[in-house]
């Protein structure tokens, strides 16, 4: 298998030549996750100028390179880059790759990721962690060795497990049981941060969640950390769970790590089907996400356009609360056709609900209406 030369961002990368990317390939390489290397240089661009020195950054799965070069390159006050890989093929080649963009503050290592993190203790700023499946089994280590004010980046690429089609992986890998519904992949978003909450609240460090999406067969959150036990205990106050009425669609988000949850469902009175621990606080900050916004409209990026639609709806749907509604699933359960979604959201408001689309789905919706009172307002237009 040959390499050929690809242009990303402002850097030139030697990667394999591949038919179908699989976790065996010589030297992983996804170009699918463009977009997502383009909005974490947007991510890390804005946590660095947020605070008073220059950066360390961990990529403890580098394979070609990529990430940790772009980085270097196209991010000011980037003090080192650490791109790790335990492949010997993926180090040589991301080794090339630095010399081929021509950086000195890019470091290439050959190390068990775990190992590199508990090695370098207190030494990064930024952890990245974007393996072929789950991170699952690194967080622990990322958790230990990222300093308090630091940034820790997640990716999972296991969806199946995190929207509910296997619940076993996701209860013996996240010790959550997720939920098969049409919110699925917010709930696995919220599985993945709850997860991240919970492993750095053993180390006495809480998450402050900056942004995060579930984008095809990935799910990100890139959050910062803080330290001390009465800060911890209270973040994990945004800990719940999610139950859900298969029957007639009625949700509700209970918070707590051992909340009381109610057996049958107020609405029908079948049964609800219960999901988490899931992360049940925001998934966005307004002002982090507008300066990426305004970031990427200043960088080299491929992917630009759908960077910003990514963000603005995440902008649009901050603060809004948990699951969504897709108004195809609701309409299927009324036994009635669909009326436009843009005539629903106007109803809403009109009846002073809180309204907004959502990234997770483009027939969907999220709002503080009940799904009783989404029904009679579908109805309504129906009429």
């Amino acid at each position: 298998m040959g390499n050929k030369t690809i242009r990303e961002g402002k850097v030139a990368l030697m990667v394999p030549e591949f038919d179908k990317i699989t976790a065996k390939a010589s030297v992983f390489y996804n170009p699918a996750m463009e977009l997502n290397r383009d909005i974490s240089v947007a991510a890390l661009t804005v946590y660095r100028k947020g605070i008073d020195h220059d950066i360390t950054v961990c990529d403890a799965f580098g394979g070609t390179g990529i990430r940790g070069i772009r980085y270097a390159k196209e991010i000011e006050g980037i003090e080192n880059a650490i791109v790790n890989d335990l492949n010997p093929l993926a180090v040589e080649l991301a080794k090339e790759n630095i010399n081929l963009n021509q950086l000195e503050n890019v470091i290439v290592c050959k190390e068990d990721a775990n190992m590199i993190l508990r090695k370098c203790k207190g030494k990064f700023d930024v952890i990245d962690i974007d393996p072929f499946g789950t991170p699952s089994p690194y967080l622990d280590s990322a958790a230990a060795s990222l300093r308090a004010g630091g940034m820790i980046c997640v990716t999972a690429t296991d969806t199946s497990a995190l929207c509910g089609t296997y619940s076993e992986p996701c209860i013996r890998k996240y010790s959550s049981v997720p939920l098969k519904t049409e919110y699925c992949h917010e709930n696995g978003l919220r599985i993945l941060t709850g997860f991240v909450a919970r492993t750095f609240s053993k180390y006495k460090k809480f998450i402050d969640v900056k942004f995060s999406h579930s984008t095809e067969h990935y799910m990100r959150i890139y959050a910062t950390i803080g330290k001390g036990a009465a800060n911890t205990d209270e973040s994990l106050k945004s800990m719940g769970y999610v139950a859900h009425c298969k029957s007639c669609l009625y949700r509700i988000v209970i918070k707590g790590l051992a909340p009381a949850i109610p057996e049958y469902c107020p609405v029908c009175g079948g049964n609800l089907n219960i999901g988490g621990p899931l992360w049940c606080g925001e998934m966005y900050n307004i002002d982090f996400v507008t300066s990426m916004i305004n970031t990427v409209k200043y960088l080299s990026l491929n992917t630009e356009n759908k960077a910003i639609k990514l963000l603005n709806t995440c902008l649009d749907e901050s603060n809004s609360p948990q699951t969504h509604y897709e108004i195809h699933k609701v309409c299927k359960n009324l036994k009635t056709s669909a009326p436009p979604i843009i005539d629903v959201m106007d109803k809403l408001r009109e009846g002073g609900f809180f309204v907004s689309r959502t990234h997770f789905s483009p027939t969907s919706l999220k709002t503080d209406a009940n799904i009783v009172e989404l029904k009679r307002i579908i109805k309504f237009l129906k009429k």
